[in-house]
């Protein structure tokens, strides 16, 4: 790890300036990302700004009905935020299947969306990488698929975003509030995360310094939502799929439909494509099959992660079938074999 130098402010103002004015600085929020990334050399800040006792670490009511949460709020106290459990199980139950109970601890909702990928040759200096040395290449795509985008990628790099809490809050149509130099903006939840494209170094849309206050959650909107999390085996690995969704039925028709996709891409995905196809249309095993297969018309599976394209179709089709079936909870979580897909 190389020297560096660390600082407290006083106040997020003082913060965002000191940041904005430090080319290789970087935020100290709860720091289990970036103290596994500098342990490893893939990150090297000459400058740590503390943010962790800055920001809002508290849940509060909005006069609208939705909840405005803090930036420095634990990932554990906001998953048991009963308030949460009522109006949004489904980002209750992304938070409980993403991590063990040691990271949540530690993790705040704002780190937790600017999670860095855990590609393993991003993480591994030796390997080239334009995430993290933009112009190397991308080991990944010539040796290693399993773990890659099927959407969104590009010939610079197909690395996945890991946050299972960023699904969840892209298909709540949750709303990010930063802080700038010039004052603070607001960003939709799906805008704030980036395809990598020919700068696969950004992450998301923020500028250098610009800092993470509080996400706004709108007021509740379903009643019957899901987060349902496919992965290889009993443990708090990242998810080679999930999907999160929320659904309105009337009458047997789809009224309304909330559907985001992770592991399958570099950003937390909006289905918009599979969410159009079911508005309007019969809630049936065929209506959602369609929309389901549409959404991953666009897919670009590697040699290697060809098992994905049914994985996340079947995936997703079991889930909307559960929600229009019935109203009662499922468990957040399913555990498959390698490459399986969950039983319909």
């Amino acid at each position: 790890m190389k020297p560096f130098r660390y600082h407290r402010p006083e106040n997020v103002t003082e913060a965002v300036t000191m940041l904005a004015d430090a080319p290789h600085g970087a935020y100290l929020v709860g720091g289990t990302d970036l103290d596994d990334l500098m342990r490893l050399d893939v990150a090297s800040p000459d400058l740590l700004v503390d943010v962790r006792c800055l920001t809002s670490d508290r849940v509060e009511e909005l006069p609208d009905g939705g909840l405005r949460i803090g930036a420095s709020v634990p990932a554990r106290e906001l998953a048991a935020d009963p308030r949460l459990r009522q109006r949004y199980p489904l980002l209750t139950e992304a938070l409980s299947a993403g991590a063990p109970d040691r990271a949540r601890n530690a993790a705040t909702t704002g780190g937790d969306l600017l999670h860095r990928t855990r590609c393993a040759f991003f993480q591994d200096v030796t390997s080239g990488c334009n995430k993290r040395e933009p112009g190397s290449g991308c080991a990944a795509r010539e040796r290693h698929h399993p773990e890659l985008a099927i959407l969104g990628g590009s010939p610079a790099c197909a690395a996945t975003h890991p946050s299972d809490m960023a699904v969840a809050m892209t298909a709540l149509d949750a709303v990010v509030r930063t802080q700038r130099p010039d004052g603070e903006r607001t960003i939709p939840l799906t805008a704030l995360h980036r395809l990598p494209g020919d700068e696969p170094e950004r992450d998301t849309v923020l500028e250098h310094g610009e800092l993470i206050i509080a996400v706004d959650l709108p007021p509740p909107a379903f009643t019957n939502s899901r987060y349902r999390r496919v992965r290889a085996e009993a443990s708090y690995s990242v998810a080679p799929a999930s999907v999160a969704a929320a659904l309105e039925v009337t009458d047997g028709v789809v009224r309304d439909v909330r559907i985001a996709l992770g592991g399958v891409a570099p950003k937390p995905w909006r289905a918009t494509v599979a969410e159009s196809a079911l508005r309007g249309a019969p809630a049936t095993q065929a209506s959602i099959r369609n929309a389901a297969t549409a959404e991953l018309a666009a897919a670009q599976p590697l040699p290697g992660n060809a098992f994905m394209v049914p994985l996340v179709r079947t995936t997703m089709i079991a889930t909307l079938l559960e929600l229009a079936e019935d109203e009662t909870a499922a468990p957040a979580a399913v555990v498959v074999g390698a490459g399986t897909p969950p039983p319909l």
